[in-house]
């Protein structure tokens, strides 16, 4: 993304806005009319850092792996182990020890 503060996952939905203005797409670095369609993606519910994006541009970038998630997200790290897998992992290495 071109002067978008990198973030871990991201929040995209569709913008509407009537107000007469140009917004700079963060990922095209073009302009964006704020009355043609377009997206809001926002870095993890962060309001104060929501940009606005065009349609193609943010759905090029979800294809990429660029816009993940929070669901995708969460889905890619590492989980802690559970007490029963904890439990059961020490029982397996007691077996193994003796």
């Amino acid at each position: 993304m071109a002067k978008q503060q990198p973030a871990r996952w991201w929040t995209v939905r569709r913008a509407q806005n009537r107000k007469p203005a140009t917004y700079r797409c963060p990922i095209c670095d073009r302009y964006l009319p704020a009355l043609s369609e377009h997206m809001l993606v926002v870095p993890e519910n962060d309001s104060s850092r929501r940009r606005h994006a065009h349609t193609k541009c943010v759905i090029a970038a979800r294809k990429a792996g660029r816009l993940p998630t929070q669901t995708e997200w969460l889905g890619s790290q590492p989980r802690e182990a559970g007490r029963l897998r904890s439990l059961i992992e020490r029982l397996r290495a007691d077996r193994r020890s003796r």
